[in-house]
């Protein structure tokens, strides 16, 4: 066997950095047994040697069972070969075991890193799981730019600019940024958007931008609001209050009174963001803290995230997988996952020693470049920080353990598979209706935790659409419905924003609402829309769009399936309804329904007397006046309503 080189330390926890396809071999075996499996590993045991690495456990089929790492990998790979004393979940791993693949690294870090990286790619049985698919989110400053756009970003970082994170959630990123926008002003807006423009749009005028896109602040005023905002970021926010603090009284010391009231509403949005932290981390810097609380076998890890003292957010994890497995190794399996995803920062407090912790910091700091400590804390602030963080592990997972309901799973599967922060408290569901373009009319429905809430269905009947053009109906609707909502309720407390939009379409609706928010400057909704798979069958073969183009399905027997399919059959349901009563509206609806002044009594006895409406029209004036209950005037009325200019 030949070992693999390592490559350059930029990309740590790439693959390719160990040149895996050199460096790995595959053993054969036979039948699925315990004694089968010992001879399987013997046969690797014989071939290694004493050198760092990782190894993966197979089994017949090819499928990995177990990813681990070794400093020495004879001797580990050997231990498995002598099964007297081993626990029952390692005795299971053996005796499905039939091949290994090995790749040798040049140190026991490297194979620490790589072991988090492989068990997250293929989610082996027996090794603990981090199962948590999104990738955090960051504040990003654009840098290409001369009106730099602050913004909500996820993914690799190669965008030029200022990175600012991990913050837990959308949510509390969302948060954030709409704080920021009203303390800074500065513009969330896209480069193709902001060019545009020829007058400010509504964030200008509800004072969470600057407007620079139509010169309303210079270059350099501007530069300085985002040099102000770095400054906040970066844990400064005690010197920016202060001098807002002094601009303003300066401002009103030059009885500048309007500039003033803006620098007093900035200051209070400083102030939200300060008091928005139900955490304390002051004097903490940059630090992670997790937590584990463990009960009814199930694990719970709490996490806050703390940059520059400011508390960024909280997120709990419920790694599987981890029965039979000490709590300890679990908390440090699902540290070495996490950073497999996120930079890590100088300090990660912990509530436990833990297992290899030296070699721990050591993998970590080979991935951020530099120290990286772990700590118990044992006094002061940082010790209650962390008795908070378990407090809040001891609660998420009993909430956890109270979700036991089918609806409560399927929303929280819901969540996991739609990739939003948490389980949605308010679903919106949308479609429209029409004939050829003709009475057309778009619905939204609602639904949350207990079903559907009916009473706050609605209706839009398309005013400004072209004839036929469903993506402009929805282009209207979303306009219509989400414009309301930042004039009525911009701060969103209220608690009639949604956490999910659900748009009943493909790529071409999605395109149209993600570019109509994205004009009204909202970005932080979770939007998907649902359309029939290619053979548009009875198989339940949707498609799920996201609005960076990615395409999910789910298995036709799917329970989660069925609860998309039965939200979108009912916003169906409705808007049919709605288009229908409008038809039939139409078509019961009379021509002398136009005429002012001619109830329904009348109405029907001119039906009555002349039989069509259409004999109303052509009867002359005498006719008019012989029906019953018509007099001269209201004939003279009809007769010049048909008539005008004759």
């Amino acid at each position: 066997m030949s070992r693999a080189k390592a490559g350059s330390m930029d990309n740590p926890r790439g693959a390719e950095r160990f040149h895996e396809e050199r460096a790995t071999y595959t053993v054969a075996s036979a039948q699925p047994d315990l004694e089968a499996g010992v001879a399987a590993i013997r046969a690797v045991v014989k071939t290694l040697k004493p050198v760092p690495g990782v190894y993966r456990m197979l089994d017949a089929r090819g499928d990995v069972l177990y990813v681990g790492k070794a400093r020495a990998l004879k001797n580990r790979v050997a231990n498995y070969t002598q099964v007297q004393g081993l626990p029952n979940r390692t005795l299971r791993m053996i005796s499905q075991t039939r091949n290994m693949e090995i790749v040798t690294t040049n140190s026991e870090a490297e194979a620490l890193l790589l072991e988090a990286q492989l068990v997250k790619r293929f989610r082996p049985p027996f090794n603990v799981h981090l199962r948590d698919d999104k990738s955090f989110p960051f504040i990003l400053l654009r840098a290409e730019h001369d009106f730099p756009r602050i913004m909500k970003h996820r993914g690799a970082r190669k965008i030029k600019g200022n990175y600012y994170g991990p913050f837990a959630s959308a949510g509390s990123v969302n948060t954030t940024i709409n704080a920021l926008q009203k303390l800074f002003l500065l513009r969330s807006c896209t480069d193709s958007f902001f060019s545009r423009r020829d007058r400010p749009c509504l964030l200008y005028q509800i004072k969470r931008c600057s407007a620079p896109c139509v010169g309303r602040i210079s270059e350099a005023d501007y530069a300085a609001l985002v040099d102000q905002a770095k400054d906040f970021l970066s844990g400064k926010s005690s010197a920016v209050q202060a001098d807002l603090e002094r601009q303003m009284a300066e401002a009103a010391e030059a009885l500048d009174f309007e500039t003033a009231a803006i620098l007093r509403d900035r200051l209070r949005a400083a102030t939200f963001i300060q008091g928005s932290q139900a955490i304390n981390a002051q004097g903490v810097g940059d630090a992670d803290v997790f937590a584990l609380a463990a009960k009814g076998g199930q694990v719970g890890i709490q996490a806050f995230f703390i940059r520059g003292g400011q508390n960024w957010g909280h997120r709990a994890f419920f790694p599987t997988h981890t029965k039979d497995v000490d709590e300890a190794e679990v908390l440090s399996d699902v540290l070495l996952q996490f950073y497999e995803e996120v930079p890590p920062p100088p300090t990660i407090l912990v509530d436990r020693d833990l297992p290899e912790g030296e070699l721990i910091e050591q993998a970590l700091g080979e991935v951020a470049g530099r120290k990286v400590a772990l700590s118990v804390p044992q006094r002061g602030e940082r010790r209650r920080l962390m008795q908070q963080a378990a407090r809040n592990a001891v609660e998420a997972l009993d909430r956890r353990l109270a979700e036991s309901g089918t609806k409560a799973k399927i929303l929280r599967e819901l969540a996991e598979f739609l990739e939003l922060d948490g389980v949605p408290q308010r679903i919106e569901v949308y479609d429209n209706s029409h004939i050829q373009g003709a009475k057309a009319v778009g619905a939204m429905v609602v639904a949350g935790p207990e079903g559907f809430l009916k009473n706050q269905y609605r209706k839009f009947n398309i005013r400004e659409a072209q004839t036929n053009d469903d993506f402009g109906m929805m282009r209207e609707v979303m306009r219509r419905r989400f414009g309301r909502a930042m004039e009525e309720d911009p701060e969103r407390e209220g608690g009639t924003w949604p956490d999910l939009v659900l748009i009943d379409g493909g790529k071409g609706q999605m395109s149209s609402v993600r570019d109509t928010l994205e004009e009204l400057g909202i970005e932080d909704v979770p939007l998907i829309a649902i359309a029939k798979g290619p053979h548009h069958g009875r198989e339940g073969r949707e498609v799920f769009h996201f609005p960076d183009g990615r395409e999910k399905t789910l298995p036709t027997n799917s329970p989660l399936l069925f609860y998309l399919q039965n939200l979108r059959d009912e916003v169906h349901r409705y808007v049919i309804g709605a288009h229908r009563a409008k038809r039939s509206r139409a078509i019961s609806a009379s021509p002398l329904d136009e005429i002012p002044g001619i109830g329904p009594a009348r109405k029907r006895a001119l039906l009555l007397h002349f039989g069509t409406a259409s004999k109303v029209r052509a009867a002359a004036l005498e006719d008019l006046q012989r029906a019953p209950g018509v007099s001269e005037a209201v004939a003279r009325k009809i007769y010049d309503f048909y008539h005008a200019g004759g």
